[in-house]
């Protein structure tokens, strides 16, 4: 009998142990031999499952069932037999696949593949891994089981929708220029999340913002449908979404801002057309904010001009209107000059004829038209030049169209009857200033030079210009508006024969002896056509450059403010015109010249400028690298707008009447009626800081004149005088001449100086027995008139029998805006005093005192008429105990013309009794010698 004996494995039979354990099943038989029981297996199970080589699976994501091509079925050829031709199980080898092989059927051998958890495409797209097929052995615990050959699995997670498209950006910025259409202007970039093609990838893009002038591709490129505006627009902002393949929306669209920028023109940026400058600011920057916008071109150097263009004020820019005088006592020149073209008035009236234009801050201007001329008096004309004399003048002139050939005199002194020769002029002829100096036989008899030729651009160029000729004969130097010009062509002549016949100066023409104003008989070619102010010649001295310099200096110009604050590794250079009018920068870098543009300032040190327009001009020259030039920088035309000055109001105050005895008139210092002056200045501030009233502030500046005039009959040089001592001058830029009919104190000085001078005028009287009162009116100025004070009105009571009395001008005190000023208390009237007295007592009081004027009078006539001589003798003599005065210190020396141009040139109404009169003659001169007025050249 033969036994089969089938072992089981430990860990139990069957095919779950099959598939748990790579070991067999053992064949054991203790009573057959080996070869039968391996026989009997053999004959069971012969034949091993069969699957396909490979397979694609594909698996969605969240899902666990895969698809695979093929299915999955293994084939075993031991069927129908059962167990041996039956499938029991797949096994997966290699990676941890998260997969598992299910059998399905154990009969047909059909099988699914399923995921143990949750499948991500964005954590893992593929799988790839090894499967083998298990039949169910040769009975039914498992014995004998056979595996198949290994395939290979290849898995792919198939992509859901699940993420939305997301921008890159938060936002997108871009700029263009307007006026262009643009192919691509910005790209905009969205991405997905999802790991599939058709998922991941952004399909389209699409503006969400209805009406704009753009459009977008699907790639994401913006660009403008029409061409955009600066003016219109400037900046549009548009909202852009995007969709994946699978058309899911983005969630959040993103803003898209594009910004408009004009045309890139190259030229200075940042600037304003005008600049308002206020009066006593100091030095103003004009562009603060400037910048260079060269359109990215690489630049090599820079080069800037800025011209401040003031030809239009005054004569040729802001310069102090003082008078020629005042002028040149301001700026230290030498005494001595006469003006030739003084203010038309009763004792100048050789300039009445000409057309003036002073209509601009008191400056005053002649126009010659080719029409009229002046010939100046004899006793105003220098009689003798000597070899040192100095012409100087303002000149505005320009070419005359077809008059080229003709010579325009400016000054000529010539034969006045009889013969028609030159001995010396001034004349400008084809735009050459020409000086012909003739010198006398008796100076001279040999060939010397006569002629002076100068050809500058400035004498028709129709500009102010200052123009000084200095002449040490033979030398003879020009000066134009400060700087030195040698003569080009001097020419040579004989000596004037000498003559006993007189000479005419004359300006803006020659006299011809006796004819008109003409060079020759035939017409009247020699008329000068421009502009001229301020003629003056100064015999027997030249003028120093300092002083030149002085009388035509600018009071406004160009300037750098805070040039230190450049800083050393600035590399600009400047270059500035003598007026400062000009200012050039040159540099290679733009930063720095930029920097220094900014710094560009404009100043005026008046205090009561020429309110109006300034025009500036900017050119600007670029150079590249490798060219001469590049871009083209346009010009800058802006203005500075000066704001007119607050006008200052100048008040005179004090006493407006005083009362003196007869003996305080006779001493040899007389009376000071304006002991008690006050003279301020105030100015209304709309938002300034307020001092004693809103809107009013007291200010301090200089005056140039102050006048006091005789109200009435002019003064008696016999028996009265006004004057002011010499050493009340000392320390002082102040002069002072005196006539009968007043005193004038003239030069640029200060308020204070002006106070200190008046309050030592003295008013002198040794025979007032018939005078009772003299009135005196005084006014003062500032800027030759622009500015005037109030006419302060004085009269000085004379009792010839009473102590002396004050009298207060209610009228006359301060303005309420002034400062301070705290006078001794005055009595109004003498009655005032007695005003408390019974009636009676009041009556003997006036009958006694009326008897006692009596008894004075009488007296007093009886000894002038007996002692006249020795009594006025005594008079003179006369001292004050009290007061050491300087009797020699009254006597001043002035050219009498000094006195016509001075006091005569006010031009002021006089009111009172007959006019003001002065002196018209040399003898009316000399006749005020007890007036202490003396004339250096008097007939004794």
């Amino acid at each position: 009998m033969v036994r089969t004996n089938l072992k089981p494995s430990p860990a139990g039979g069957g095919l779950l142990w099959l598939l748990g354990t790579k070991t067999s099943y053992r064949l054991t038989s203790s009573l057959l031999p080996f070869s039968t029981s391996s026989s009997i297996f053999s004959a069971v199970n012969k034949h091993k499952p069969w699957i396909e080589t490979s397979y694609h699976g594909v698996i969605p994501e969240n899902m666990d069932t895969v698809l695979l091509d093929p299915p999955l079925v293994a084939l075993d050829k031991d069927a129908p037999v059962p167990f041996a031709g039956e499938i029991c199980a797949f096994k997966i080898h290699g990676q941890e696949a998260p997969f598992e092989a299910e059998v399905l059927n154990r009969t047909s051998g059909e099988g699914v593949l399923r995921a143990i958890g949750p499948v991500d495409c964005e954590a893992q797209k593929e799988y790839t891994f090894i499967i083998q097929a298990y039949d169910c052995g040769s009975g039914a615990n498992g014995a004998g089981w056979k595996k198949s050959h290994k395939a290979v699995v290849h898995i792919q997670v198939d992509d859901v929708n699940e993420f939305s498209p997301v921008f890159q950006e938060l936002e997108y910025h871009a700029a263009v220029t307007e006026g262009k259409i643009y192919d691509n202007i910005l790209q905009v970039e969205a991405t997905d999340q999802d790991c599939s093609p058709q998922y991941s990838q952004i399909c389209n893009y699409d503006i969400v913002t209805p009406d704009t002038p753009f459009a977008i591709d699907r790639n994401g490129n913006i660009r403008n449908t029409e061409r955009l505006s600066y003016d219109k627009q400037q900046r549009y902002q548009i909202m852009v979404t995007a969709f994946d393949c699978g058309q899911k929306r983005a969630t959040d669209s993103v803003p898209v801002h594009i910004d408009v920028k004009p045309v890139c023109k190259p030229g200075w940026q940042g600037w304003n057309k005008r600049v308002d400058y206020e009066p006593g600011t100091g030095s103003k920057q004009l562009f603060p904010k400037m910048h260079l916008e060269t359109c990215d071109g690489p630049l090599s150097a820079v080069k800037a001009m800025v011209e401040l263009q003031t030809s239009h004020i005054g004569k040729g820019c802001d310069r102090e209107t003082y008078s020629e005088k005042s002028l040149q006592k301001l700026c230290g020149a030498a005494s001595g000059s006469t003006d030739l073209l003084p203010a038309p008035s009763f004792y100048t009236n050789w300039t009445a004829s000409l057309l003036t234009d002073s209509g601009r801050d008191s400056d005053l201007i002649f126009r010659f038209d080719g029409r009229q001329a002046a010939n100046v008096p004899e006793q105003v004309v220098p009689q003798n030049l000597t070899d040192q004399f100095t012409v100087a003048t303002w000149m505005k002139h320009g070419p005359s169209p077809g008059l080229r050939a003709e010579k325009e005199t400016l000054l000529c002194n010539s034969d006045k009857t009889e013969m028609n020769r030159h001995h010396y002029s001034l004349y400008v002829h084809n735009c050459r200033l020409v000086l012909l100096l003739r010198r006398d036989f008796t100076q001279v008899d040999t060939f010397r030079p006569a002629e002076f030729h100068w050809k500058l651009e400035q004498i028709c160029d129709k500009e102010w210009h200052y123009y000084v000729i200095n002449v040490e004969f033979p030398m003879v130097t020009l000066f134009v508006d400060g700087m030195t010009y040698e003569p080009y062509l001097v020419t040579d002549d004989w000596p004037i024969h000498p003559s006993s016949i007189d000479t005419q100066l004359t300006v803006g023409a020659c006299w011809q002896g006796q004819c008109v104003f003409q060079c020759d008989l035939k017409c009247s070619h020699c008329y000068f056509r421009g502009s001229l102010s301020g003629l003056t010649i100064r015999p027997g001295k030249i003028e120093t450059q300092k002083v030149i310099s002085c009388l035509q200096a600018c009071k406004e110009g160009l300037d750098i403010n805070s040039l230190e604050s450049l800083g050393k590794d600035i590399k600009v250079t400047f270059h500035f015109n003598p007026a400062q009018s000009v200012l050039v920068m040159e540099g290679e870098d733009l930063e720095s010249l930029t920097t220094a543009m900014t710094k560009v300032s404009y100043i005026n040190s008046r205090q009561f400028p020429t309110a109006g327009l300034r025009r500036l001009h900017i050119t600007t020259t670029v150079q590249c690298f490798g060219e001469d030039t590049c871009v083209s920088i346009p010009d800058i035309k802006a203005v500075v707008m000066v704001l007119p000055p607050s006008e200052p109001r100048i008040t005179i105050a004090g006493s407006d009447r005083l009362v003196r005895p007869v003996s305080d008139l006779r001493r040899a210092t007389g009376v000071a009626p304006f002991r008690e002056l006050r003279i301020t200045s105030t100015v209304t501030k709309g938002d300034g800081i307020l001092v004693h009233r809103p809107g009013v502030l007291e200010v301090m500046h200089n005056l140039d004149y102050c006048d006091v005039l005789v109200i009435g009959d002019e003064l008696d040089p016999e028996h009265e005088s006004l004057e002011i001592p010499h050493s009340s001058l000392m320390g002082k830029h102040l002069d002072a001449t005196n006539s009968t009919s007043g005193i004038s104190i003239y030069g640029v000085d200060s308020m204070v100086h002006y106070e200190e001078a008046l309050r030592q005028v003295r008013y002198r009287n040794w025979r007032p027995a018939a005078l009772t009162n003299r009135k005196f009116r005084l006014t003062c100025s500032e800027l030759n008139g622009r500015y005037t004070s109030n006419e302060f009105n004085l009269e000085v009571s004379i009792l010839h029998n009473s102590p002396p009395v004050e009298h207060v001008n209610h009228m006359a005190v301060q303005s309420q805006y002034m400062r301070p000023v705290h006078h001794p208390l005055m009595v109004h009237t003498l009655n005032s005093h007695v005003s408390g007295t019974p009636p009676v007592a009041t009556a003997v009081i006036v009958i006694c005192i009326a008897a006692l004027v009596v008894i004075v009078v009488l007296g007093i006539y009886r000894l002038h008429s007996t002692h006249q001589d020795s009594s006025r003798s005594e008079e003179d003599g006369a001292k004050d105990p009290e007061t050491d005065w300087d009797d020699s210190a009254l006597t001043i020396t002035v050219n009498p013309m000094e006195v016509r141009d001075i006091i005569s040139d006010r031009r002021r109404a006089v009111g009172g009794g007959g006019g003001v009169q002065l002196p018209t003659s040399k003898a009316d001169l000399c006749r005020s010698d007890r007036s202490r007025l003396v004339y250096t050249s008097c007939p004794h």
